[in-house]
């Protein structure tokens, strides 16, 4: 039986009046991609936000690896690894270059970088590029060298926000297959917000369906599609069904919709 290195209590996050996280429960487990599921503005990245320690949450409580987000926000980030919508990687260095400060910034010793970022280029193919500076990097490339640099202290969490968007079905291919390489190697669990529901069935054992900052449901496919009452629905449909319940699925959140729009512009 696997441990829990997630584990989240009745968290919330409140805004002034506006609520966007409502007091949600969930775990995860070792070796674990579980998937947080919702239009935009359904609480999806502020949860990851808290659980990263990028926000405090306004109660409730989160522990990840073992540790508090609250209490001990330095001790979190020390064993998890994180891919946000955003571009993180410097475009002005070489991937190598990006890979060794970031490795400088999880403390790793001379020894372990000069061992660790050759292995991280070459699982991630990118060794024939490593000295390229990134601007001139395909989209698919910017994201494995991010995933490269969340991953090279060996977390025991990685949070993925939306990390395939605006790569072509060939990019997002290539890039899933060196992360479930990564998680089978490291054991990993993986937390990952998505809207492409063909990723989200293949890579997720257990989903949380959030709307309206709630989870509406959790669980895998065949318990998701009977909260719906419909055995035959695809984990779309199970989608759209509490997106169209909740009227959020054309409302949506202009914020979310205008950040994944830059994103992908400069993924593209």
């Amino acid at each position: 039986m696997n441990t829990p290195v997630v584990i989240v209590q009745d968290l919330k996050r409140s805004f002034g009046t506006f609520v966007a996280v409502d007091g949600i429960s969930f775990k995860v487990d070792a070796g674990e991609c579980f998937g947080l599921l919702g239009p935009n503005g359904a609480g999806k990245t502020t949860t990851i936000k808290m659980l990263t320690t990028l926000l405090k949450p306004t109660s409730g409580s989160a522990q990840v690896a073992g540790m508090s987000v609250d209490r001990s926000p330095a001790a979190v980030r020390a064993r998890i690894g994180y891919v946000p919508q955003a571009i993180s990687s410097d475009g002005g260095l070489t991937g190598r270059e990006n890979l060794n400060v970031m490795a400088q910034l999880f403390g790793l010793s001379p020894q372990e970088r000069k061992e660790r970022i050759p292995q991280v280029l070459a699982m991630l193919d990118l060794e024939d590029a490593a000295d390229r500076v990134t601007r001139n990097y395909s989209g698919g490339m910017i994201r494995r060298l991010e995933v490269g640099q969340a991953i090279l202290h060996r977390p025991h969490v990685l949070f993925l926000d939306e990390p395939t968007i605006g790569l072509d079905p060939v990019a997002r291919r290539s890039l899933w297959s060196y992360i479930q390489t990564l998680q089978t190697q490291f054991n990993m669990a993986i937390v990952l917000t998505t809207h492409y529901m063909d990723e989200a069935e293949s890579m997720c054992s257990r989903i949380a369906m959030m709307t309206r900052g709630k989870i509406a449901a959790a669980g895998t496919l065949s318990e998701l599609q009977a909260s719906i009452g419909n055995d035959k629905a695809t984990l779309e449909d199970v989608f759209t069904s509490y997106a169209e319940s909740s009227n959020e699925g054309i409302q949506g959140g202009m914020k979310d919709v205008q950040r994944g729009r830059r994103t992908a512009s400069r993924l593209a």
